[in-house]
C-alpha cells in the first residue's frame, strides 16, 4: 500500500478539493478552497492532497 499523499499538477493557483477523484464526492470530505502561494504548492488540510501550481518552484513533473 503506497501512503505518500497524491500529488495533483494544476495550472490555477486557488485550487479546489472535495476529497474525491476514485471515490464519490459523497464520500470525500466537504469542498475546501485552498491557495497556492509563493512555495508553489499547498496541501489539503483534509486529505493530504499535494497540489503543485505547475512551472512553479516545487513542480518537477513534466507536461
Amino acid at each position: 500500500m503506497n501512503n505518500e499523499p497524491e500529488t495533483i499538477r494544476v495550472r490555477e493557483p486557488r485550487v479546489a478539493c472535495d476529497g474525491s477523484g476514485d471515490i464519490p464526492a459523497a464520500l470525500g470530505h466537504p469542498r475546501v478552497w485552498l491557495q497556492i502561494d509563493e512555495k508553489g504548492y499547498v496541501d489539503c488540510g483534509y486529505c493530504d492532497r499535494h497540489f503543485v501550481l505547475v512551472g512553479g518552484p516545487a513542480d518537477n513533473g513534466k507536461d
